[in-house]
């Protein structure tokens, strides 16, 4: 679905990637890991629209994409998420989802005016599409609560229905467990299965929980210094040298002293 080649992003004298290929298969749930200052959030950022590459190229199903405008990747199906949820705050977890849906009739002025029943119809539609979403998000309790008053954890899934209520076809998830307890990283994982099982959305995650990736993703890549450093599966990754050289700067003994 996502095909990066061999991108190149500097930052004045700091190259944050360096010549970076890699794929995410279509259906997969892709993970996406590496210490900090590894670039994934930058590289995330260039397939995403958001940060134009020096060099390189980024393909969407084939389509040469780089350099499009997040709002037209947004059009061709591909949504990215961010570490900190950007929710409306002053606007109820429903109208958040409902805002989401591109062109609605009500939007222009003339339909407002002089085709009200097409506008209602529409707005009916969007709202059973978002009621929809909060039930397999179990957020129907709080439907009617400013997004602003959620909890960080309820934000995350918040950020995930707004996925929900477009015709998404890979999902870009920015640690989606960051600051998220337990009980709803348990439920944001299972939304985030079913939306692949059983909706047929492609995920990318980064993500520094390294459970969380272990349970949802397959195959994971790690980066390191702007550049793919391993890929395989989880537990192909952990027992990586480069791997744990990288994390732990000492290899295996180093990586068994320190989960000691």
């Amino acid at each position: 679905m996502i095909e990066v080649r061999d991108i190149v992003k500097r930052f004045g004298g700091l190259v944050a990637v360096d010549h970076c290929s890699l794929t995410v298969g279509k259906g997969t749930i892709t993970g996406l890991i590496g210490p900090n200052g590894a670039g994934k959030s930058t590289l995330f950022n260039i397939v995403a629209g958001f940060l134009q590459p020096d060099d390189g190229s980024v393909l969407l199903d084939g389509e040469d994409v780089t350099s499009v405008s997040p709002h037209r990747l947004f059009r061709k199906g591909l949504v990215r998420t961010f570490q900190i949820p950007h929710e409306l705050a002053r606007m109820s977890v429903l109208e958040n989802l409902m805002l989401v849906p591109a062109e609605q009739s009500g939007e222009n002025l003339f339909n407002a005016w002089f085709r009200p029943a097409r506008t209602r119809g529409d707005e009916a539609r969007v709202r059973e599409r978002a009621e929809q979403a909060l039930e397999t998000l179990q957020l129907t309790h709080v439907r009617h609560e400013l997004a602003g008053n959620l909890s960080g954890g309820q934000k995350k899934l918040l950020e995930i229905g707004r996925t929900m209520m477009t015709d998404a076809r890979v999902v870009l998830l920015d640690e989606p467990g960051a600051g998220v307890n337990r009980t709803l990283m348990a439920q944001l994982t299972d939304v985030i299965r079913t939306l692949n099982r059983e909706h047929g959305y492609t995920f990318c995650i980064i993500e520094h929980d390294m459970d969380m990736i272990g349970e949802l993703c397959d195959p994971v890549i790690c980066m390191a210094q702007g550049h793919v450093l391993a890929q395989g599966s989880m537990a192909e990754i952990r027992s990586n040298e480069a791997v744990l050289e990288a994390y732990f700067g000492g290899g295996a003994a180093t990586a068994a002293d320190a989960s000691a």
